[in-house]
């Protein structure tokens, strides 16, 4: 078995602001795990709101005594000495379990989903984020998007009334809102969720911060709107803290440790009748291949990372009017521009 790695910086199409920062590049972790003449592809974007920087990712994948995933197939193991390096990196660890995924598909010949036995019939629409800025900028944000039905608009700034006007005066389209823990005081949060229905928003992503649960609780028993969960729930075991306060969670590959938590989190949202959307951070064709392998399983999809950046080295998953479209090539379906 052969690692190696690298990093790469994302230029984004345009300043990517939420309510507690801005990029307009992102640099992310490239894996490449070798072995039998395979090579299975992986992608870390960490988070530093998760503590994690291009450098943390580099310094653990550094730690990774690769003779010891001497058996791709053997997932759970694999898993489990990745986790007793670190119980965070959480990117870090996904980077490799996408990679092993990738390289597991590979030798078998069949793509990811298949051997979930899921269909890509099943695929969801996924929405196109628009992200705070001027009411002329999102204006243009919004006519560019006009191929993707379904819109994530970001809020939980001073602005958040201008830019959903902005939004409603150039389109009717199905809107989600995210507010990335912007709105602190209840009563002004459920104001806002009061708002948000009036103007057909279809639900509303953390409201408040993640350390406020009672709070969020009390707005979800009034809130007309469902309410799910990013920053409170990072992995398997937040799933059923935040049960009673969300009507659903978001499932991140890069917070929650790769593709195998990732559907241990599908299914236990599942036994608690939970809704499940999965996210993404700004990243390649990679990673958001690998997370639309399990997209079938999935009742909302924020999928787009790779359609908000310029320079994506990748090819994989497609979207066509919205759907998310997965090929039938093995592992998680993407080959490198310009060759294999």
């Amino acid at each position: 078995m052969k690692l190696r790695y690298h990093t790469y910086d994302l230029q984004l199409q345009h300043t990517f602001t939420i309510a507690r920062e801005s990029s307009d590049v992102s640099t992310v972790v490239f894996v490449e795990l070798e072995h039998d003449g395979i090579t299975g592809y992986g992608e870390a974007a960490p988070s530093e709101r998760y503590g994690e920087t291009p450098d943390t990712v580099i310094d653990f994948l550094k730690k990774v005594e690769i003779e010891k995933i001497d058996d791709p197939f053997l997932i759970e193991r694999n898993a489990g000495y990745l986790e007793s390096l670190s119980s965070k990196d959480y990117s870090a660890r996904t980077a490799i379990d996408i990679a092993l995924h990738d390289w597991v598909g590979k030798a078998l010949g069949i793509p990811l989903y298949k051997m979930w036995g899921l269909s890509p019939d099943d695929t969801p629409k996924t929405t196109f984020t628009i992200g705070i800025d001027t009411p002329e900028k999102i204006k243009e944000k919004v006519r560019e998007a006009e191929q993707y039905p379904l819109l994530k608009i970001k809020l939980g700034g001073e602005n958040d009334e201008e830019i959903l006007d902005a939004v409603r005066s150039v389109t009717d389209k199905v809107l989600r809102v995210d507010a990335n823990e912007g709105w602190t005081i209840r009563e002004i949060a459920l104001e806002k969720i009061v708002w948000l229905q009036r103007n057909e928003v279809e639900f509303v992503e953390q409201p408040m911060p993640a350390d406020m649960v009672l709070e969020t609780a009390w707005l979800r028993e009034r809130a007309s709107i469902p309410v799910i969960a990013d920053e409170n729930v990072v992995t398997l075991y937040d799933v059923p803290r935040v049960r009673g306060a969300f009507d659903g969670i978001n499932i991140k590959l890069m917070k929650c440790g790769g593709l195998n938590a990732a559907l241990k989190m599908i299914y236990t949202a599942k036994s608690m009748k939970m809704s499940i959307m999965m996210g993404c951070m700004v990243e390649s064709s990679v990673a958001i291949s690998a997370a639309a392998q399990l997209s079938p399983l999935l009742d909302y999809a924020d999928l787009d990372g790779n359609l908000l950046i310029t320079n994506d080295p990748f090819e994989g998953v497609m979207v066509e009017n919205g759907r998310l479209i997965l090929s039938d090539k093995p592992g998680i379906g993407v080959t490198k521009k310009g060759g294999t």
